[in-house]
């Protein structure tokens, strides 16, 4: 016996559904919940262990889905959605089973059967294996995550200047992932009432952010476009673990991309759970190169070398790109000083030194504009070009052809 509950939201396909539902002894439909938070509270009693859910109804998300798997309850999704997009839709969410709106009589079999793997005939042989290939790395872009310690080193303006000098090669987007409140935003003049990062956690909540990715982020070129940040620091925990991920894996299909994070890596939530800094660890993981920034003082390299035997520890196989920033003769140090000074803690892929370029800096954060677009020819752009030229030579050595590899499945989100 399958105990059910049923939640249409609204849907006209109800009386259709309790009927089919109805006419089978084997399966009995324990309520009609008027919404999610009645579903979910429903299923925590334990008494269901079949749930009947409109794609569409409010707050049918991933968290919910997540909530009934817990309480050992199976999520049928009902999709009006036309082909394959709702199953598609669903399965982003982690519901697996789904029955079209207009094929209600099949609803019944749904719920009875289990869903398992499909039994294999047998071994395959290597010309029935079906292989997926890796995409051309080439038609992909690439991962650059700016990282930086604690004091202000400079992260948000490499980063923003970097994504600018990108645009060259390829689009290029920019994601503020900084989980004490995002400044890109501010430094780059987006008005911008909703954060793109939050609209983004909402959206694959529901698994909707492949569809809409595009209104997540604003354009303030063809090639340049900016997922905002937090507005606030308090609002992190909207952002739930995979979010990151996910965002970033889509937008790199369009191009490269930029992520400004936060500066600690420490896993501040003493109860087990995901705290504040998951949004720049995830970040980190997703890097196909880590732009590392420091400040040329004695404290500023103090922090720096700290944060690169930190980030060593967690990404070991990631290419660093070190930057210096601020250097100024006043300080008394050489580049080479400098580059003696690192050598002891990492060998980084490239080392960069960016000139104090205080009246650029301000002119561009005056008018609320990119570097590159206030003074391309500035000692600070010349430097910022440098790194991006630097980056973009180790893309070349990741387009050497290699061995066909299935294609990992896409970061699932967690609750």
């Amino acid at each position: 016996m399958k105990v059910v509950l049923l939640l249409a939201g609204g849907a006209g396909w109800e009386t259709q559904a309790l009927a089919a539902l109805n006419g089978r002894r084997d399966l009995v439909v324990l309520k009609r919940c008027v919404d999610v938070d009645d579903l979910l509270a429903t299923a925590a009693s334990g008494q269901a262990d079949t749930a009947v859910i409109a794609l569409e109804a409010p707050g049918f998300d991933l968290l919910a889905v997540d909530h009934l798997q817990v309480h050992g309850v199976r999520a049928i999704a009902v999709v009006s959605s036309p082909g394959e997009e709702g199953a598609v839709r669903a399965a982003r969410i982690g519901v697996r089973a789904t029955v079209a709106d207009t094929d209600l009589e099949a609803l019944p079999g749904a719920v009875l059967t289990e869903h398992a793997a499909p039994a294999s005939p047998g071994p395959a042989t290597p010309s029935e294996e079906p292989v997926v290939e890796e995409p051309d790395p080439a038609l992909r872009g690439r991962v650059i995550v700016v990282f930086g310690p604690t004091g202000a080193p400079g992260r948000t303006t490499v980063a923003t200047s970097l994504a600018g000098a990108l645009t060259r090669d390829a689009r290029t987007t920019l994601i503020d992932v900084d989980p004490y409140g995002g400044t890109v935003a501010q430094v780059l003049g987006v008005l911008d009432e909703v954060s793109g990062l939050l609209a983004a956690a909402r959206l694959a909540g529901s698994g909707l952010l492949h569809e809409r990715f595009n209104s997540v982020q604003r354009a303030l070129d063809p090639r340049f476009t900016v997922v905002t940040g937090l507005p606030r620091a308090d609002r992190w925990t909207e952002v739930r673990p995979g979010t990151v991920e996910l965002l970033v894996d889509i937008a790199r299909s369009h191009g490269h991309v930029v992520v400004d994070t936060g500066f600690c890596l420490d896993d501040d939530d003493a109860s087990g759970r995901p705290g504040r800094h998951h949004l720049t660890v995830a970040a980190l993981g997703c890097a196909d190169e880590i732009v590392v920034v420091g400040t040329a003082d004695p404290v500023g390299l103090g922090r720096l070398t700290r944060a690169l035997v930190e980030v060593r520890d967690r990404q070991p196989a990631t290419p660093l790109h070190v930057v210096v920033n601020r250097m100024r003769p006043t300080i008394g140090w050489t580049e080479r000083h400098v580059g003696q000074l690192l050598a002891g803690f990492v060998r980084p892929e490239g080392l960069h030194f960016l000139p104090e370029d205080r009246p650029a800096v301000d002119r561009a954060l005056v008018a609320g504009r990119g570097l590159f677009e206030i003074d391309a020819e500035s000692p600070l752009a010349a430097a910022i070009t440098a790194v991006a030229d630097g980056v973009l030579d180790v893309r070349t050595a990741a387009r050497r052809p290699t061995p066909r590899r299935r294609r990992r499945a896409a970061p699932r989100l967690r609750a």
